[in-house]
């Protein structure tokens, strides 16, 4: 039977790797350049905003429980638009540091969780390929499935789906591939 601690160093290798391709994908690599566009008046929207005081956190504009959605006021707001969906984060110029080490201890928890998967199916000795196989899923399913949700019910644009699961499923492949290098032999 192959344990948890006996994949510490594919956990870990593997947690690296994926923090190196996330900071390459999102800081070198072109393809998530334009996930993100400015607002045509950004000063306008920011000195509409500052008033508010708005707290950290997510809103939902128009915003107005189920039951008002067949109001013909709420209706009418949401016709006119704009419909957004807006993430407020804490005043001040962003920190990378804090990110990073926050990535860095999702990528060991997503390690472990894979480990744990693959410790209960595969046995000491296992093939290259068949860990791989495993392990590239499992990785793949925490590394990019969750994203498409945001697509389906935020209006999170497809595009960016799509480019999230082309990395996550790159994040699988390696991390499977570390996993396949490192797996105990029998």
């Amino acid at each position: 039977m192959v344990t948890i601690g006996s994949l510490w160093l594919a956990i870990l290798l593997s947690a690296l790797v994926v923090f190196v391709l996330s900071a390459i994908f999102w800081t070198v690599s072109p393809h998530h350049k334009k996930d993100f566009q400015p607002l045509p008046d950004e000063d306008a929207a920011l000195n509409a905003l500052r008033p508010q005081s708005l707290s950290p956190g997510l809103y939902w504009m128009p915003h107005a429980e189920p039951q008002a959605m067949k109001d013909p006021a709420v209706v009418q707001k949401y016709q006119q638009g704009p419909v957004a969906i807006l993430t407020v984060m804490k005043s001040g110029v962003p920190g990378m540091g804090k990110s990073m080490v926050l990535a860095f201890v999702w990528y060991l928890i997503v390690g472990v969780f894979v480990a744990y998967v693959a410790s209960r199916h595969l046995p000491a000795g296992a093939e290259y390929l068949a860990v791989h196989r495993l392990v590239s899923v499992t990785a793949f399913l925490a590394y990019g499935m969750s994203v498409v949700q945001d697509s389906i019910w935020f209006g999170r644009p497809w595009s960016f789906s799509f480019k999230v699961l082309l990395d996550g499923l790159v994040y699988g492949l390696f991390t499977g591939g570390v996993f396949g290098w490192l797996w105990p032999g029998a």
